[in-house]
C-alpha cells in the first residue's frame, strides 16, 4: 500500500509570511530526494525548499504569491518504495513490517524539508569544526553557505574583513551603483536644458553623498548578517589559509590564529586590485577603486589609468561631481573585449565631456610632488608628462586563489 505524507515548510529562521515566488512541481510530478519543490523570497534572499523524500506529487497546496511560514503545508507526496520503507522505519511502525503490509498511521508524521544543523565533533588539534567551510563571503560565498545550511549542514563562513558581502557589496558593485545613480541625476538635470527646462547648478555635499552610500551598504550587509544568524551559519573574521587538505588557519587583525577543520570546503576567495610596480602607493592621492569610492574629495584634475568598466564608472562619477577627467588606455579602444558597436556611442559621448582620452598609450611612471602627481606617458598623441591632483589605477583585478596556500 502506498504511503502519503504531508510536506511542510521547514525551519526558515525568524521569517514568517514569506512570499512563494516559484512552484516547480505539479500534481503527478516525480521528484527525487533534495529536488527543489518551491522557492521562497524574503529580505533580498531566496530560499529553496527541497523534497525530503523521493516520490510522486499528489496535490500542490500553494501557488505563486502565496505567503507561507514554518509549518505551512506545501503539498502531499506519495512516497517511492524505498522512501516509504525509510519513513515507516522512522515512524511508530515496527521495523519488521514492510511498506506494503504496514497499516497506515492514524495521523501522518510531519516531514521537515531541511534538518537543523548538528554541531560536529571538534577533531584534536582544531579550535572549530564544520561539515562545510566557505572561504570568502562575497556573492559566491554567502549564497553557498546559506544553501549548505538550508540543507542541514553545519557551516562556518570565513571573511577577511569586518562585514560579510565581499568586494561587490562593500567596495564594488553596490557602492559604485549608488554613486552612479547620483551622477545620473546630476547629468540628466543638466541635459534637460536642451529640452527647455533649466535647473540651477547643483550644490555638492560630499559628506552627505558618502553617508547615503554607506547607509545602503550597511542596510544590505546587516541583512546578510541576519540571514546568516537565522541559518546558524558561524562567521569567523580573519585571513584564511589552508594548512592541510582538511584544515584552515584563520589569522585575525590582532594576529590570533584559529584552526578550523572541515569535511568539505568551498573556495570563494574573490579577487584583488592589480598593481603596476614602481608607483608611489604610499601616497593617498594614488587611488584604487576602493579609495575612489570613499570620495574623500573631488579633485580638480583626475587621471584614470585603465579605460575598462571600473575606470569608466569612477570617471562618470567624478566627472558629474565636477572633476576634469582624463583617461589613458593601453588598447585601441575603451572597454576592451566589448562589442565595438556598443562602445562607439559611449566613446563619442565621453570625448565631449572628458578633458582627454588617450588610447594606445600607457603610464611609465608617477612622481609624487607637493603640487600633485606628475605622470609620465608613452604612446600615441600623449604628452611626455602631466600633473594631476589625483590618479585612479583601474587596470583590472587578479584572483586571490594563489594567496590562500
Amino acid at each position: 500500500m502506498s504511503k502519503i505524507v504531508n510536506v511542510e515548510v521547514p525551519d526558515i529562521g525568524d521569517f514568517s509570511d514569506v512570499d512563494v515566488i516559484e512552484v516547480l512541481v505539479q500534481a503527478g510530478s516525480v521528484v527525487a530526494v533534495e529536488e527543489t519543490l518551491i522557492t521562497l523570497e524574503s529580505d533580498k534572499a531566496s530560499i529553496e525548499i527541497p523534497s525530503p523524500f523521493a516520490g510522486t506529487v499528489k496535490d500542490v497546496l500553494v501557488k505563486v504569491n502565496d505567503k507561507v511560514s514554518q509549518g505551512s503545508l506545501i503539498l502531499t507526496l506519495e512516497l517511492a518504495a524505498e522512501s516509504a520503507a525509510e519513513s515507516a522505519t522512522e515512524s511508530t511502525v515496527k521495523p519488521a513490517a514492510s511498506a506494503a503490509t504496514a497499516a497506515p498511521a492514524a495521523s501522518e508524521p510531519k516531514v521537515a524539508a531541511a534538518p537543523a544543523p548538528v554541531a560536529a565533533a571538534i577533531p584534536e588539534g582544531s579550535d572549530m569544526h564544520a561539515e562545510v567551510v566557505v572561504l570568502g563571503s562575497g556573492p559566491g560565498g554567502y549564497t553557498a553557505a546559506f544553501r549548505a545550511a538550508d540543507l542541514g549542514k553545519s557551516v562556518i563562513l570565513i571573511e577577511r574583513y569586518n562585514n560579510i558581502g565581499g568586494v561587490c557589496l562593500n567596495v564594488g558593485c553596490i557602492p559604485s551603483k549608488a554613486l552612479l545613480h547620483t551622477a545620473h541625476i546630476i547629468n540628466e538635470a543638466a541635459e534637460m536644458g536642451a529640452h527647455g527646462v533649466t535647473f540651477g547648478k547643483p550644490k555638492i555635499d560630499i559628506k552627505q553623498i558618502v553617508a547615503n552610500k554607506d547607509k545602503i551598504i550597511s542596510t544590505l550587509t546587516g541583512g546578510l548578517a541576519g540571514l546568516a544568524k537565522q541559518r546558524k551559519v558561524t562567521i569567523v573574521h580573519g585571513y584564511g589559509k589552508f594548512t592541510s587538505p582538511k584544515t584552515i588557519d584563520v589569522a585575525d587583525k590582532d594576529g590570533k590564529t584559529t584552526t578550523i577543520s572541515f569535511d568539505d570546503a568551498i573556495i570563494a576567495a574573490g579577487s584583488s586590485v592589480m598593481r603596476i610596480p614602481g608607483f608611489p602607493y604610499d601616497d593617498e592621492r594614488l587611488m584604487d577603486s576602493t579609495g575612489a569610492l570613499e570620495l574623500k574629495e573631488v579633485p580638480k584634475r583626475l587621471l584614470v589609468i585603465g579605460g575598462g568598466i571600473i575606470g569608466l564608472e569612477m570617471a562618470t562619477v567624478y566627472d558629474a561631481l565636477g572633476s576634469k577627467v582624463s583617461i589613458v588606455e593601453l588598447s585601441p579602444g575603451l572597454i576592451p573585449g566589448c562589442d565595438r558597436d556598443l562602445v562607439r556611442p559611449l566613446e563619442k559621448r565621453v570625448k565631449g565631456r572628458y578633458e582627454n582620452i588617450w588610447l594606445n598609450a600607457k603610464v611609465t611612471g608617477i612622481e609624487a610632488l607637493k603640487s600633485g602627481l606628475k605622470v609620465s606617458f608613452e604612446g600615441k598623441d600623449v604628452p611626455a608628462t602631466d600633473t594631476f591632483d589625483r590618479v585612479l589605477l583601474a587596470v583590472g583585478r587578479s584572483p586571490n586563489g594563489k594567496l590562500i596556500d
